[in-house]
Order: C-alpha cells, then sequence, then structure tokens
C-alpha cells in the first residue's frame, strides 16, 4: 500500500478537523442504538406480534425463539425504471438465501423511485432532487420497526442511492450493504444518440426518426450505458465499500448477477453472525467520504455528485465543501473515458476493468485511503478485484491491467494529469464544471450573456434564431429554493448545435446538468442561487460574461461599482406561482422554503433552529 498523497492527506485532516463535533455527536448516537438489546427480544408482545404476523411460521420461530438474525429489505422497485425493474424478485432471491443460511428477511418497505430520463424538461423533473430526501424518509420509516439486525438497501439510480445511503446513515447502527442491478446491455451508441437529438433539434429528422434512435439506445433492463449520475453511484459505492466487490457492473441477465446477490446476503450476515464490527455509520467515516469524491474525479463522473455527496456526508455528521472537491481534483488524475467524457459506455468501462481497475490504480497511487473499514472488511484491497464464476461459485481476481487504454488507463499515464470537475468563482457566485467533457479550445468563452427565466425561453429562442451568435446563455430562477433545481438536459442538443456551427457558446445555470451535460461548456449549481438574491439576479443582457475553466473563474466584466449599485431582479410572482402547483409540486412547498445551497447538499432536513 502506497502512503496517502499529502493532498489527498490534507483534505481528509481538514474534512475531520472541520467534522469534529458533528461526527462525535453522531457517532454517540450511533453507538447508544448498539448497544441497545435487539428489538425482537425487548419489545412488547403485541409489537412482535404485529412485526412477525405476515411471515411463515418457521421463520417466526427464528426470530423470536431461536433468535436468528433478522435482515430488512429496503426496496426502490418499480419497472418504470428500466435500473429497478430487475429487482422485482430480489426479495425472495434474498429471502432464500437467508434462510439457507439460518436467518431471515423481510421487506420492511419500498421507497420512491423516479426516472429523471422520463421527466426530462417536464414539470414532474421539479420533484427529481427533492425526491432524494423523500427517499432518505421512506427509507427511515422502513428501519424505525426497529426489528432488524442488518439491512439491504435495494436501489441503483440518480437520487435513489443517496436518498438510500442518507436514510441507512441515520440507523447507523445497522450492517448495511448496497445491491444493485447493473447496466443494460449495449445498443445505440451515445455518440449516435447525441448526433440524432442534435439533428431533431434542427428539425432535419423528425419525432419517428427520434424516438427510433432513443428506443434502440434505452432497450432494456438496466441503468442506461452512459457514464451518468446512476452510474457515478455505483462508482462511488465500490470505492466506499458498501456493495459486494465488483457488483456495480453486471449486467441484470448475467450469470454473475444472482450470484452476487446471494453474496450479499452473505455479507451482511457474516457481519452479524459472527459480531464482525461494520456498522454503516461507522464505515462511513471521513475517509471513506474522501475515497468517494476521489473515485467520481478519477471517473468523471457526474456533476450531481458535489450536491449529494455533501448531503451524504452530513448524515454522517461530516461537513465536506466545493473546495474540498476542487483540492482534490487538483491532485487526482482521469484514469476514465467514458461517455460523456469518451465514446465506450459503461459496459465497455467494465470489460476493461471498472471499478476495481481503477481503485487499484488509486490505492497504487496513494490517492485514496486503503485502510478504511468496509462491509468486507478491514482495507479496501478487496475492492480492487473483479468478480467471476468458476465452478458455480465466486471467485475475485485482482484487476491489476486494463483491457483496453482507450477507456481505462493507470495512474501512471492518465488521460489528464488532473480530475474531471472543476471549482469556478467570481462576482457570479461560485460554481462546477465538469471540463473533462469539454474540448479544451472551450474552457475558456467569453460572450455577450442572453438572460433566460425558463428553459422553454432558451427553447424558443433557439427557434427562432436569436441564438445564432456568440453567446452565454443564462438560465436563471432553477435552484432549490426556486423550483426544486430540475436538471436541463433539454438545453444540450441546442447549445451543441450553435456550438457546432462555430460560435462561442456556454450555459450559466443555478439549475443542474448531471453526467450527461457533454460537451458544451456549462457553469452549473451556481451559488447563490438567483431566487435568494445570488448574483445571476443582478446579470441583464449584453452583459459580457467570461466563464474560464482553466483560471477557475466565472465572472460578469463590468465594473465593481456598476455591479453593486445593480438592482437584484426577483422571481417573477407567476412563475413562483406556476411552479408550486400542480404534478403533486404543492406538496413540496415546505422542501422548496427550507431547502439548503447547492454547495452545501440542497438538503431539506437539517434542522438549523
Amino acid at each position: 500500500m502506497s502512503t496517502i498523497h499529502p493532498i489527498v492527506d490534507q483534505v481528509t485532516r481538514r474534512i475531520r478537523a472541520r467534522s469534529a463535533a458533528s461526527r462525535a455527536a453522531y457517532l454517540e448516537q450511533v453507538d447508544a442504538m448498539a448497544a441497545r438489546p435487539p428489538g425482537a427480544q425487548s419489545m412488547g408482545c403485541a409489537n412482535v406480534a404485529h412485526a412477525f404476523a405476515g411471515i411463515p411460521g418457521r421463520d417466526r420461530i427464528r426470530i423470536v425463539e431461536e433468535k436468528a438474525p433478522n435482515v430488512a429489505i429496503v426496496t426502490a422497485y418499480n419497472d418504470v425504471l428500466s435500473a429497478h425493474a430487475p429487482l422485482a424478485h430480489y426479495p425472495e432471491v434474498l429471502k432464500d438465501e437467508a434462510r439457507r443460511l439460518g436467518a431471515t428477511a423481510q421487506v420492511a418497505g419500498g421507497v420512491p423511485a423516479m426516472c429523471d430520463g422520463v421527466t426530462q424538461g417536464a414539470p414532474g423533473m421539479e420533484l427529481s432532487l427533492f425526491s432524494r430526501d423523500a427517499i432518505a424518509m421512506g427509507a427511515a420509516i422502513a428501519l424505525s420497526h426497529d426489528v432488524f439486525d442488518a439491512a439491504l438497501m435495494l436501489g441503483v439510480c440518480d437520487k435513489i442511492v443517496p436518498g438510500l445511503l442518507t436514510g441507512a446513515l441515520h440507523f447507523g447502527h445497522l450492517p448495511t450493504v448496497f445491491v444493485p442491478a447493473g447496466p443494460m446491455t449495449s445498443g445505440l451508441s451515445n455518440g449516435d444518440k447525441a448526433k440524432v437529438r442534435e439533428q431533431a433539434a434542427q428539425g432535419l429528422v423528425g419525432r419517428k426518426e427520434l424516438l427510433a434512435a432513443e428506443s434502440a439506445a434505452y432497450h432494456g433492463e438496466g441503468t442506461c450505458t452512459f457514464y451518468g449520475t446512476a452510474n457515478s453511484n455505483q462508482m462511488l459505492l465500490e470505492a466506499m465499500g458498501l456493495h459486494v466487490p465488483g457488483t456495480a457492473f453486471i449486467n441484470p441477465g448475467d450469470d454473475q448477477r444472482e450470484l452476487l446477490t446471494r453474496e450479499a446476503m452473505r455479507t451482511v450476515l457474516d457481519i452479524t453472525k459472527n459480531r464482525r464490527f461494520a456498522p454503516i455509520g461507522h464505515v462511513v467515516d471521513e475517509r471513506c467520504i474522501v475515497n468517494a469524491m476521489v473515485a467520481l474525479l478519477a471517473t468523471g463522473g457526474s456533476t450531481n455528485h458535489l450536491i449529494h455527496w455533501v448531503a451524504v456526508a452530513r448524515a454522517a455528521g461530516i461537513t465536506i465543501d466545493w473546495d474540498d472537491f476542487s483540492d482534490l481534483s487538483a491532485v487526482v488524475p482521469l484514469l476514465a473515458r467514458v461517455y460523456p467524457n469518451g465514446s465506450a459506455d459503461v459496459n465497455q468501462f467494465q470489460a476493461a476493468g471498472g471499478p476495481g481497475y481503477v481503485i487499484g490504480q488509486l490505492l497504487q497511487a496513494g490517492l485514496m485511503h486503503g485502510d478504511v473499514l468496509t462491509v468486507r472488511g478491514p482495507g479496501l484491497k478487496a475492492f480492487a478485484c473483479i468478480p467471476t464464476v468458476q465452478a458455480g461459485q465466486l471467485a475475485w481476481h485482482e484487476a491489476a491491467v486494463s483491457g483496453d487504454l482507450s477507456v481505462l488507463r493507470p495512474a501512471s499515464a492518465p488521460f489528464s494529469a488532473t480530475g474531471g470537475l472543476k471549482l469556478l468563482s467570481g462576482n457570479l457566485g461560485r460554481s462546477v464544471i465538469k471540463v473533462s467533457a469539454v474540448p479544451e479550445d472551450r474552457h475558456v468563452i467569453e460572450a455577450p450573456a442572453r438572460v433566460f427565466d425558463s428553459q422553454d425561453d432558451l427553447q424558443q429562442a433557439f427557434k427562432a434564431g436569436e441564438l445564432d451568435r456568440d453567446v452565454v446563455c443564462v438560465v436563471r430562477w432553477q435552484g432549490p429554493r426556486a423550483n426544486g433545481m430540475p436538471e436541463l438536459h433539454k438545453l444540450t442538443p441546442p447549445l451543441a448545435v450553435l456550438q457546432g456551427k462555430g460560435y462561442q457558446v456556454a450555459l450559466v445555470t443555478d439549475g443542474r446538468m448531471s453526467g450527461a451535460s457533454g460537451k458544451v461548456p456549462a457553469a452549473i449549481h451556481v451559488s447563490p442561487e438567483a431566487c435568494v438574491g445570488g448574483p445571476l439576479a443582478r446579470l441583464r443582457d449584453g452583459d459580457l460574461v467570461r466563464l474560464d475553466a482553466v483560471a477557475g473563474t466565472l465572472a460578469v466584466l463590468v465594473s465593481e461599482e456598476q455591479w453593486q449599485q445593480r438592482t437584484a431582479a426577483t422571481l417573477p410572482p407567476a412563475l413562483r406561482q406556476a411552479n408550486g402547483r400542480g404534478f403533486g409540486r404543492e406538496l413540496f412547498a415546505g422542501f422548496r422554503r427550507h431547502a439548503l445551497s447547492a454547495e452545501e447538499g440542497a438538503c431539506t432536513w437539517i434542522n438549523n433552529d
């Protein structure tokens, strides 16, 4: 194991110092919960009878009389999400494996899981970010029955994993393993899909052709095959030691998948039956969080995790910020080229060595903490391996060599010496950009601003030909407090068309673009958001804006005196009203009112009293 890199060590130490009081309070609560007698043995008889009335009699005997471990299954199953459809049969598989091992398992509850691909550009997308906290609450409700010795979390996609992880950390005394379903097999390439989208934006192809392309890309069970938030989730869970090693990117129909699912039950029962110390509240410590951040940067993962993992860390009593990401990005090399950072899809990433190769390289380079606690025991080395099946049994081997240097490279010869994300700051606030997806000749854009109050307004201006010039498109009123901070994927095709015509084009927004932001430079998550008087509220059409991803700045080029004298615009009353009506948005008024900033994780559950 290599000596830890000095910057990684420095960032970890300052996170630990910053979080000392809150982490200590968190662990005190976790340890107090762990010290109690098991719920099934301490509850009243009526409580126990209610908890186990619906399970087979033999299972009831195991729990009540034999005091066997009882594992909670919290599932995000639905068959609207292709990634979650395979989870339908997982509970029965897991219960069967538990019985084989002399234990029991119950589906403690389900959590909502929405698909951002379905809701992109639609009002439902304004519930997306907040669904993360609703999922955390759902997981907490499931586990609140307090009759469980451990937990398995079944979920894959964008907000679902951060939500499940946040909920699990509020029951940090329980050993917890995450159970994914894997990516769909490769269909139409992401690059070809993007071309058809751009053609549709120009009116060169119609709905029939566009739907055919989209259906060829998204064609079966499993996650989407680009390296967006869903697949980044899985990479981060591997780096945190919360999966069975190598589970992330095995396709749903692969022979290994059921074996790995059963192995998750064996893993969590190994912890409980053998009294091996691995409660999730202790597994997820400052080193674990830094490992996740490093893995994100090394693979050019989704920008959404600069929000989500801030929230996850908070749930464990740990405070991280964008400066931490920025300092790590300066020393963490980019080891992977997966769409939108390259042409390969996630199946090619897995074939080249996947998470096992990345983690092994980062450990060798001293860029990850190897001395962490994981669900498989002490040390992260087990997660630098790839699972295989030998004589019907799982086996693991070290991922020592890249299977495709165009997709995965060693830390000694990376695609880039620095990570895929960059912090931007200046008189327009703080924001982030995914530079790994943007051509180097587009890392600096200076052009007049065109300010929009909605993504629909930008689309209309594009169709009217009003944006055929050098332009920085500013879409404001898209932050958590304004409308729930939706992703703005629908803007990528028109902006890419403008860039393809040779114009200098950039997007600046207090909204999100996630891991599919693509080749157009986009300063996203601008904080503070316009809705609370942030700098974007002062911008006007024609202001010269400079986005400089080399220097790390985002600024409007007006005199300081003129800038300070400007009156900030306010969220138009009609827009505010529209943001809170229909599609269930009324139910999330409290979420919008109490949401923290993007850099603070957009959390809605933090008590600020």
